[in-house]
């Protein structure tokens, strides 16, 4: 197991669990993995206020290996992944800690092609964090730091682009005083829409904070009270986006997703015929996309598996509930702001509400649960406990989803039971659980 690294990079509290002096050790380690001869390498950051301090030894780190720094400022994640390869970099990090509140941040690693690194690439990067203490660059080997700030204008057209069109909708933005509270209105308004943003106001600390994606009380307020066609929600550093109809109620990732895949199918533009998501993912998504013959290929909870499974598969679309979708013919992640034009275009080009949309799938209820227990894996694999998540599955049949799993981070079995009557779903979890319960 990774000792730095977790499903997103490695994250802590700023200055206190990452700390600069990790930083710089990442920074060159990074470099020496990443880069060949005299390499650079690509950094961004959101707006936390300790962005500058860990990007500051992060830099140093990297020239102290020997390579160049293309500095391109406060952007969003997909913005940095994007431009990796447009700038020719040997791959790139960006300074975040994504939805965390803003006392948190993170260093996240992208490969020459943009794309978040796996499990067994962070894990070489992890056995070189010591070598930074020896084989440093002096005199003219040592990196330099040259500012690319004005690299993000391209990735801003790069966006734009993938419209066709100007879009004529009112929206409400909220933009979760992250990484895209200068671009993300500017390009919406670029595209014609009738533009009000909130979570504009960055002053280091109020990144995340009762606004964004994972805050959506005071958007869903705006739209209901002002007659916005549809509220728009970006996370921190704007690789998710969450949405709300004209009524204020949300359209999560997967409704994002069966909308766009349904649109994209219909004008022959989902090739092969599939969506890749996670096992979290409601079953009535499953559903939606059988009865409009779109397969869906399923990985472990994380948007890097995601990812994974659709380059093995060749499927160009796919994501999570949580609003992290990919769209692999605009960029090589998620992206929220791609994600919000991609719905808006549905909107546009169909002349239907987004309310009307997202019809397009039912969420079944799901009841989820937490059972705290030591040795969770021979509890989670024993025959009773096995014979009860049986009998759950033999009565929902198609119509419904039981998934026991123990927690790859503390010691708790996970039960989760999708079904489209709310009180069968709760009885079928109980039973787990009290099976489980008898066990521990």
């Amino acid at each position: 197991m990774l000792k730095l690294f977790g499903t997103d990079g490695v994250r802590g509290i700023a200055n206190k669990d990452l700390t600069p002096e990790l930083a710089f050790k990442l920074g060159f380690a990074g470099a020496k993995f990443l880069s060949t001869g005299h390499g650079c390498l690509a950094l961004g950051r959101d707006t936390r206020i300790s962005g500058d301090l860990l990007q500051s030894a992060l830099t140093a780190g990297i020239c102290a290996a020997g390579f160049d720094v293309l500095d391109l400022g406060v952007l969003p994640t997909p913005g940095l992944a994007w431009l990796i390869t447009k700038l020719g970099a040997n791959g790139g990090a960006i300074v975040s800690a994504s939805h965390n509140p803003a006392e948190y941040n993170g260093i996240k690693f992208f490969s020459s092609r943009g794309v978040k690194l796996s499990e067994e690439e962070e894990a070489a990067i992890e056995a070189l964090l010591e070598e930074s203490r020896a084989a440093r660059a002096i005199g003219a080997d040592v990196g330099k730091v040259v500012d690319r700030r004005d690299a993000v204008a391209l990735y801003e057209d790069h966006v734009l682009a993938g419209a066709g069109a100007e879009i004529n909708l009112k929206v409400a933005l909220d933009c979760a005083n992250g990484a895209a509270y200068k671009i993300g209105p500017e390009v919406l308004k670029r595209l014609g829409m009738d533009v009000t943003a909130i979570g504009v106001e960055p002053d280091g600390l109020n990144i995340n904070k009762e606004c964004g994606s994972t805050h959506l009380d005071k958007l869903a307020r705006m739209v209901r009270a002002d007659g916005f066609d549809v509220g728009i929600a970006f996370d921190g550093d704007s690789d998710r986006a969450l949405a709300v109809d004209a009524d204020g109620v949300m359209v999560d990732g997967d409704h994002i997703m069966a909308i766009c895949a349904v649109n994209r199918l219909a004008q022959n533009r989902l090739d092969p015929p599939a969506v890749c998501v996670t096992v979290m993912t409601n079953i009535g998504f499953d559903i939606a996309m059988r009865e409009n013959g779109i397969e869906v290929a399923k990985t472990q909870v994380g948007d890097r598996f995601v990812l994974q499974e659709m380059l093995a598969r060749g499927i160009t679309m796919g994501g999570e509930q949580s609003g992290h979708v990919i769209f692999l013919d605009r960029n090589s992640t998620g992206d929220g702001i791609i994600t919000a034009i991609e719905l808006l275009k549905v909107m546009r080009d169909t002349g239907k509400p987004l309310a009307e949309l997202a019809g397009v799938m039912k969420t079944f209820p799901q009841v989820l649960r937490n059972l705290r227990a030591d040795g969770v894996k021979h509890i989670a694999e024993s025959a009773s406990v096995l014979e009860a998540i049986a009998e759950g599955r033999r009565e929902l049949g198609d119509r419904g989803r039981v998934l026991v799993r123990p927690s790859g981070t503390e010691p708790v079995i996970r039960v989760m039971v999708e079904s489209e009557n709310q009180d069968t779903a709760d009885r079928i979890a109980g039973h787990i659980c009290r099976t489980i319960e008898a066990q521990i």
